[in-house]
């Protein structure tokens, strides 16, 4: 049997509803779009037509093609057909002529053509939808899969999760590290450089962004001011450039940077980083290491267990829900955890010898729980199976 994303079930009711807005599904490569819109697709209940803008140039008659197909399918179906247009931001001015067509719809009265775009340029379809769609949308923002996903599609173990990370596609090719590393770098870390960052943005610097994603995938779970990373960046001129760089591969799903906890938002943004990876797999393909030898070292695997902790609440970040560390005069707390007016401080202490900062920050700060993961406390292999909402 297929797995089926939560976010599938959502969709399918939502589309199945009368409604007339665009689905919009945003997220970074390989979290299973594409897929989601094909299971879509094999109910009964519509007919679909899907369509990609990839090596299409500038061209907006595209998009009215394949809407011009779905008015023609509506004429011979007794069913809703589904219109799904993938990548679509590649497309400039791409918000003006989906306008044009849905409006022209709806004036039409004609509600059995159900939108769904797709994109993995978050940046670039945010901007579409701003611009020319205001109120003519709803927005699904997909994440990276969850651990509790992996394990129920994969049989993935916890520690699994920490090394191989949370891409599906890569999840067979788990047996054979070798080739799950060239396809983590090759299919995934180049493409997602190449087609979403490079291809879509102004670069300067190519290989300085390049080096600023491996060198801040490395350090994920540390934190390093913009200052002393581009000390280790050949031709970095500037922390602007920097941050604009990070701001990128945040966007494209690789790598982010967490502002420190503050009780103001001036002290938030003038925070240095902690450099988090928001897929362990992107960490693991780039260290010389493999699965078994990554487990017995000690130091790098608490690295490594703390960084996949960072990616799992990333995934269920949201709206309400934001993610932060804090550090003080030699004090760290490794996330905090913000849900409306109320944070939680969390450790991962995987080794008895680290120094938590929790006493430190709960006198400060009065937080509404605090969590110590350990071996005599919460285990984090039991906290990957949580939602961090359920924490409060």
């Amino acid at each position: 049997m297929e797995y089926k994303r939560l976010v599938y079930y959502d969709l399918y009711r939502r589309l199945k509803e009368e409604t007339t807005l665009i689905q919009v599904i945003s997220g970074p490569r390989q979290v299973g779009k594409t897929t989601l819109v094909q299971q879509l697709f094999q109910e009964p209940i519509w007919n679909g037509i899907y369509a990609i803008a990839d090596g299409i140039q500038d061209d907006t008659s595209w998009i009215e093609t394949q809407y011009n197909r779905a008015v023609l399918l509506q004429k011979t179906s007794e069913v809703p057909v589904i219109l799904a247009l993938d990548e679509i931001q590649k497309i400039p001015n791409w918000s003006e002529t989906v306008k044009k067509l849905y409006d022209q719809q709806r004036f039409a009265q004609d509600a059995n053509i159900r939108w769904i775009i797709l994109g993995s340029s978050h940046w670039l379809l945010q901007k579409g939808l701003s611009e020319s769609l205001a109120g003519r949308f709803e927005q699904w923002n997909i994440s990276h899969w969850r651990f509790e996903e992996l394990q129920a599609a994969f049989g993935l173990s916890p520690e699994e999760y920490v090394f191989f990370g949370a891409y599906p596609g890569a999840m067979p090719m788990r047996t054979d590290e070798t080739r799950w590393k060239s396809y983590i770098r090759q299919s995934l870390i180049e493409t997602v450089i190449t087609k979403d960052v490079l291809l879509m943005h102004t670069i300067e610097k190519p290989a300085l962004l390049r080096r600023l994603f491996e060198l801040g995938t490395l350090y994920s779970g540390q934190i390093l001011s913009f200052t002393k990373i581009m000390g280790q960046l050949q031709d970095a001129k500037n922390t602007t450039t920097i941050a604009h760089y990070l701001e990128l591969l945040q966007h494209a799903g690789l790598l982010t940077g967490l502002q420190k906890f503050a009780m103001d938002q001036a002290r938030k943004r003038s925070s240095s980083p902690k450099w988090q990876t928001m897929n362990n797999a992107l960490f693991s393909a780039l260290i010389p290491e493999g699965f078994e030898e990554s487990m017995s070292q000690k130091k790098q695997w608490g690295r490594m267990v703390e960084s996949a902790i960072g990616t799992h609440l990333l995934a269920h970040q949201g709206m309400d829900l934001q993610l932060f560390y804090w550090n003080e005069s030699h004090a760290e707390v490794d996330f905090i955890i913000q849900k409306g007016d109320k944070y939680i401080a969390l450790e991962v202490k995987i080794s008895q010898d680290k120094i938590t900062g929790l006493n430190k920050f709960q006198s400060k700060f009065k937080p509404h729980k605090i969590y110590q993961l350990g071996s005599d406390s919460l285990t984090w292999q039991e906290f990957l199976t949580i939602n961090p909402r359920d924490l409060f």
